[in-house]
């Protein structure tokens, strides 16, 4: 089965064929720095994550590009509340402090998340000069237009604007406010350059100083690092309009090579209680509040569980359910780990109590739902149905050491393909080799019938978080 992609430029699931073979050419618009990162960010990052991990995985290179919007109107505002006038830094140092503050904090949390670092991370204002040059094309070849010490994209001179967001001119003419800016010619057109104002911070350009609009910055970026064509742009569903179709506008514009972008992917929103995230509704939670309750696997599994283009419920319930499922894949590897060490090594052939085949029917399962528009949800059920196999061969001592092993070696790689890491993280922390010394002591009072003190050694450990399990190749542990 060929990879097939839901592409909303075409509204249509499509093969994936990149432009070149061996490489596929990715942009997703990244964070603008004025904030700590929240869980609409590690949905968007995870589920672009995990499609860059499927590709590499399927043979490609990818080359991932994701920006910081280290300018913007948010993040000088935030600067001067944070930072009194009577600082003694510019304008520039103030929001260069909050931004960088809020990037180390980004990459603390997808770092947690084990997000894969991009190829490069551009930042808006160290391109203001290529920003600068793409405005002047856009003024040449009349695309653009000059007011006062602004620059407007002239939307109506596009012929395609809409394609993406599936919205007529004419509608959304009829429909949009008038009077935000009378100077523009038509209340759609879009600002390309902003004059600067009293205070805050500015750039040289032909037009008097200024700074960038909002909309210019991936359009210039994406082209230096990606080329005038490439495969996937990604970002959430809320980026479709304006952004991404302003975006298209002025590249498609400049370029004129068309289609800018070959397969256009957005995810889903995620919401509170059935009610979009936002601030304003007072649903927000940051991503360092999460991880003070959950570890980071499971919210990156939970994250999965849902398909990266629908929208996603959140809930401390449902991080509870995730967390008992990814107990259960971490319960399941121990449990392996503990065979093969009970089992041992065979030292002449033995029979295999697992086929290649058997195994086979899991990979191409898995592979098959991630095909279908990197399905994770389907994916992730295909690891469960794995996890119950292996358990029902365990209980059924169906085992070998070879076995085990590929076993171990499928639910890794599967896992990882998803960039889930098989790690208990209570256990990090314990000191295993006091917890097996006790096990033996157990073991040697059991043996000679001292049961009050093998009760006594169990309920010691239990104590600390560890439950004891008694089976046919031994005693095993575990944290609670």
């Amino acid at each position: 089965m060929a990879l097939k992609v839901y592409n909303d430029l075409s509204s249509l699931l499509e093969e994936f064929i990149p432009i070149n073979p061996q490489k596929v050419k990715m942009y997703v618009c990244g964070i603008t720095p004025y904030d700590e990162t929240h869980l609409g960010h590690a949905r968007a990052y995870v589920a672009f994550d995990v499609i860059r991990r499927y590709l590499e995985y399927i043979g490609y290179e990818v080359d991932y590009v994701q920006n910081f919007t280290d300018i913007d109107d948010k993040i000088i505002k935030k600067s001067e509340i944070q930072n009194p006038k009577s600082e003694n830094k510019t304008i520039q140092e103030k929001c260069k402090e909050i931004t960088e503050k809020h990037i180390d904090s980004y990459f603390d949390v997808m770092d947690q998340l084990n997000i894969k670092r991009a190829t490069v991370y551009p930042k808006a204002t160290e391109h203001i000069k290529e920003m600068v040059n793409w405005i002047r094309g856009l003024v040449k070849n009349g695309y653009a237009y000059i007011v006062d010490s602004d620059v407007y994209f002239e939307v109506s001179k596009f012929k395609g604007y809409g394609k993406l967001s599936k919205r007529r001119l004419k509608e959304m003419k009829s429909g949009a406010r008038v009077g935000i800016d009378s100077r523009k010619k038509e209340p759609l057109d879009f600002v390309l350059w902003k004059g600067a104002k009293e205070g805050e911070p500015s750039w040289d350009s032909p037009w008097g100083k200024g700074r960038p609009g909002w909309h210019i910055e991936c359009s210039v970026m994406s082209e230096k690092y990606l080329g005038e064509q490439f495969d996937i742009h990604g970002g959430g569903l809320d980026l479709i309009f304006p952004h991404h179709e302003n975006e298209i506008a002025q590249t498609e514009a400049l370029t004129n090579k068309i289609p800018w972008v070959k397969y256009w992917l957005h995810n889903g929103f995620v919401n509170i209680n059935s009610q979009k995230m936002s601030k304003s509704l007072g649903n927000f939670f940051s991503m360092k509040d999460i991880l003070a309750k959950y570890p980071a696997m499971v919210i990156r599994l939970f994250l999965l569980m849902t398909h990266y283009h629908s929208p996603i419920n959140f809930s401390n319930e449902q991080l509870d359910e995730t967390k008992a499922a990814y107990d259960r894949i971490i319960k399941t590897v121990q449990d392996i780990d503990f065979l093969i060490e009970k089992v041992g090594e065979p030292e002449n052939d033995v029979e295999r109590k697992v086929t290649e085949d058997e195994l086979a029917v899991f990979n191409d399962k898995f592979k098959s739902a991630m095909d279908d528009n990197f399905n994770t949800a389907a994916a992730i059920s295909v690891i469960f149905e794995f996890i119950h196999f292996i358990n029902e061969h365990i209980k059924n001592s169906k085992i070998d050491y070879i076995s085990l092993k590929k076993y171990k070696a499928l639910l890794f790689e599967l896992c990882g393909i998803l960039g889930l890491l098989l790690v208990n993280e209570k256990t990090q922390e314990i000191d295993a080799e006091d917890i097996e010394k006790l096990i033996s002591e157990r073991d040697q009072a059991r043996k000679i019938k001292e049961f009050a003190l093998a009760d006594e050694i169990r309920k010691m450990l239990l104590a600390r978080g560890i439950i004891l399990e008694d089976t046919a190749y031994g005693t095993k542990w575990r944290k609670v």
